[in-house]
């Protein structure tokens, strides 16, 4: 098994643990959490949907790439407040019940990124592709307006050749349905880089999330 594969498998294995607090006191540049954004009407809104990638595991919440994509806007005068809605932890299933609660608020874009919790228990990837089409379907229903972008994952083949292959085409196969961008991989570049993960081998380090910050990027930005 290759390095990429090995901690692949340990971020599954970590992937539901729970979150470390987070520091109360963050710089002006980060992403708001989740229910304590205040609606400036100037400002379009992007929800980061997810789990313990989403949320920034372990680092202050300034240093989780949805926070790093609002420097970026912030840096082009670009007029947008991202609003950080991870939860580590999160299964499709917890996130399809989560996701009015969170929609309560408009909101221009939505991030969707779930599914590895699925995986680590071997949920069957139909139902997993059920409650991302469910997700997707409240959102526009909500706001048909509301642009989405979905972020892939991947799994590594312990479960089984058949049911990683599977997995993974849940991604792509919603993206053409839906007719919505897709990021390939939102892992690609930090996977199986040791000094891109925290201590425990999975979960990506400030510099790691500069990396996924940079893949959100690539399919966001034309979206804007």
């Amino acid at each position: 098994m290759n390095r990429s594969v090995i901690l692949i498998s340990m971020f599954f294995l970590w992937s539901c643990h729970p979150e470390k607090k987070q520091e109360s006191s963050t710089p002006k540049s980060a992403s708001t959490k989740v229910g304590s954004e205040t609606k400036d009407a100037n400002k379009k809104t992007i929800l980061f949907f997810g789990n313990s990638i989403t949320a920034g595991y372990q680092l202050d919440l300034s240093e989780a790439f949805p926070a790093l994509i609002q420097e970026r806007l912030d840096s082009l005068g670009l007029d947008y407040l991202t609003v950080n809605a991870g939860l580590s932890g999160e299964t499709t299933a917890s996130g399809n019940s989560r996701v009015e609660w969170v929609m309560k608020n408009a909101m221009d874009i939505f991030v969707l990124e779930l599914g590895a919790n699925d995986g680590l228990r071997g949920i069957s990837t139909e139902e997993t592709k059920k409650n991302l089409e469910a997700i997707i379907e409240k959102v526009r229903k909500k706001y048909p307006d509301c642009k989405i972008l979905l972020a892939g994952m991947m799994i590594p083949p312990n479960m089984g050749q058949e049911y990683s292959e599977s997995f993974q085409k849940i991604y792509p196969d919603l993206a053409k349905k839906f007719n919505i961008p897709l990021i390939p991989f939102l892992l690609e570049g930090v996977a199986g880089v040791p000094e891109l993960n925290l201590e425990d081998g999975i979960h990506p380090t400030p510099e790691g999330h500069q990396i996924l910050a940079e893949n959100v990027w690539s399919q966001l930005a034309p979206i804007l």
